[in-house]
């Protein structure tokens, strides 16, 4: 029985060590480019992970009365800052003096609106169910990622629709494919007001780049006030079906494909995380010199405990940080991302009435708060 419980004490430490050496090179991930050290990027990737194990740890060695416990008391005290990425408890008390002066703002990648789903009713529905949603928040501006729109004649209208039931004035957009000359896949900017400036922030031309992610920035003038917005939808990593067959729920046999799988998410993901970080690292520069309050809205596709997100982290304002509730899981895809979509905005603004959409139309929920100048 001795030695029994010397054995388990042996693992129980190596399996500390393992986790304290992996956590705290989750804490130096959003600090150090992808390019420098590959693997860290992983370790932030699986700090949720790491910490409800270091929680599970801490109570283990509490049992056991031993010192291990104040060490993992310690690791997770230093991880506060970060921890703060992760959960929001909102500010209730946030609001304007005059409702009149906010700008109500949306993120949503909407998945090319379902198309492609091989059963047209259901892609009708689909489009259907994130219109009315959209019209039933009506926002003042919509950042789309990932949007189509087909040329009239059409059956599957989108644009045009959301222009007619919101009173869209302007738009920004950019795409990436056009098939046959009248299909269009990219991202677009809807407002409600005026847009005075259009542009685009270029990122490096490189052959790794994704062919559909963008980044443009809308200057809109509400009442006299201007705000400059950016719309961004940074690399995405691009999974096949057969990737996605490690979170299936398959047999035994199916081993071997988990496997490789597993092999070629690993490869995406390695390649992926240096060029959205250099991506963020583009368009912080065009940010920081923006002459106007700025909106940064997109599908990041990557974590707080990134060096993509690290970059907007602190100079400018998270907005779920600022007024949301809870985890704020964005992405409801196959893969367990957590929150990759979000709405920063420079610190002479505020924002309120952070909302996450309930409902699923796509494999990300909508984002969406109200903004206005202190």
């Amino acid at each position: 029985m001795a030695k029994k419980r010397s054995k388990i004490n042996f693992l129980l430490k190596v399996i500390s060590t393992l986790s304290i050496v992996s956590t705290l090179l989750s804490y130096l991930s959003p600090y150090i480019h992808p390019e420098s050290l590959w693997l860290l990027p992983f370790f932030g990737l699986s700090y949720p992970i790491l910490f409800f194990i270091n929680i599970l740890l801490t109570i283990i060695w509490i049992f056991k009365r031993s010192k291990w416990s104040i060490t993992f008391l310690v690791i997770i005290f230093i991880g506060t800052p970060i921890n703060l990425r992760f959960f929001a408890l909102g500010n209730p008390d946030i609001t304007p003096k005059n409702e009149n002066e906010s700008l109500h703002i949306m993120s949503y990648n909407v998945q090319l609106f379902g198309l492609y789903n091989f059963d047209l009713n259901y892609d009708l529905q689909n489009r259907d169910s994130i219109l009315n949603y959209i019209h039933k928040e009506n926002p003042d501006v919509i950042c789309f990622q990932e949007f189509y729109y087909k040329n009239k004649p059409t059956n599957f209208n989108t644009k045009d629709t959301l222009i007619s039931s919101l009173k869209i004035k302007d738009y920004h957009e950019k795409y990436s494919f056009n098939k046959n000359g009248d299909r269009h896949f990219g991202i677009t900017t809807l407002s409600k007001h005026k847009i005075h400036t259009k542009g685009d922030v270029v990122f490096k031309d490189d052959e790794k780049l994704s062919e559909d992610n963008y980044c443009i920035y809308t200057d809109i003038i509400k009442n006299k006030d201007t705000f400059r917005v950016y719309n961004i939808h940074f690399q995405s990593i691009k999974f096949k079906k057969e990737e996605y067959a490690l979170f299936s729920n398959e047999e035994e046999e199916e081993l071997s494909k988990k496997k490789s799988a597993l092999m070629l998410m690993i490869a995406k993901l390695r390649k992926a995380f240096p060029i959205r970080a250099d991506q963020a690292l583009t368009v912080i520069n065009h940010v920081n010199n923006s002459p106007y309050p700025v909106i940064i809205c997109g599908d990041f596709n990557d974590t707080p405990l990134s060096f993509t997100y690290n970059q907007f982290n602190g100079k400018y304002v998270d907005a779920f940080r600022n007024n949301g509730y809870g985890i704020g899981k964005t992405f409801v895809g196959k893969i367990p991302a957590g929150r990759i979509d979000y709405i920063f905005h420079s610190k002479s603004l505020n924002s309120y009435q952070f909302n996450l959409q309930e409902q699923v139309f796509s494999d990300h929920r909508a984002i969406s708060c109200k903004i206005y100048k202190k």
